[in-house]
């Protein structure tokens, strides 16, 4: 692993990584569920593997008890998971927490995906990305830039203000693997990957138009590599 600064507890950061010579790190639905799935498993100081569950399925993993993962290592405020990258907001909750969490979901994703293709070798291009996140209000830009981070897959100018709105908000609830409807949503179900710590943040959570606009001034003012 690169050297990095490491991330300090309870600040924030926007952590990003995309698959090896930008290839799809996705490629079924059945890869994205086994991603979000080791989001919750892994945010914890227990060793646990999923294959040592008798139930294996998304939601029965969210539905099992919290305390089977032990401490949380990170907050998760937002998360996108794209054919070729994936993007989250994470608050560090203990020390080398971020560091010991995207070890563990990057680790073992890359062997399910591996074991179910006969391949071997690095899945993702290198360690992830980690943005230090020093203000509320770049906090409140990155959110919904991770969050509207799929409407590229269906309004692909959506970032420089070119799309339909109301046809975004529809597609981008509906779809399924990014933290959008956890943002919204108070099925406590949907809320086990994401937890409400970033609604403290808000005195009221924002509209779909003014999270398009917070998330276009984070991309001019910081152009992502992803």
């Amino acid at each position: 692993m690169a050297t990095r600064a490491p991330c300090v507890t309870e600040e924030w950061y926007h952590c990003y990584n995309r698959g090896v010579d930008k290839r799809r790190v996705f490629e079924s639905k059945a890869d994205y569920e086994r991603f979000m799935s080791l989001l919750y498993v892994s945010n914890g100081d227990n060793t646990e593997a999923i294959s040592d569950r008798y139930r294996r399925d998304l939601r029965s993993i969210l539905a099992s008890d919290p305390q089977e993962r032990g401490k949380p290592l990170v907050e998760i405020a937002a998360f996108s998971l794209m054919p070729t990258h994936v993007h989250f907001v994470l608050q560090q909750l203990q020390d080398g927490g971020i560091a010991k969490f995207m070890q563990k979901v990057f680790t073992a994703y890359t062997m399910h995906f591996n074991a179910r293709r006969d391949r071997t070798g690095a899945l993702f291009a290198g360690t992830y990305k980690a943005k230090h996140i020093d203000d509320d209000r770049y906090l409140k830009q990155v959110i919904p830039y991770v969050i509207l981070n799929p409407a590229e897959l269906f309004e692909p100018k959506w970032k420089q203000g070119k799309c339909d709105i109301k046809k975004m908000r529809t597609q981008i609830l509906e779809y399924p693997y990014s933290s959008a409807r956890e943002f919204f949503s108070r099925d406590p179900l949907a809320r086990k990957i994401t937890g409400p710590v970033i609604e403290e943040y808000y005195d009221s959570l924002p509209d779909l138009s003014q999270m398009l606009q917070d998330a276009r001034d984070y991309y001019r003012e910081y152009s992502p590599e992803v």
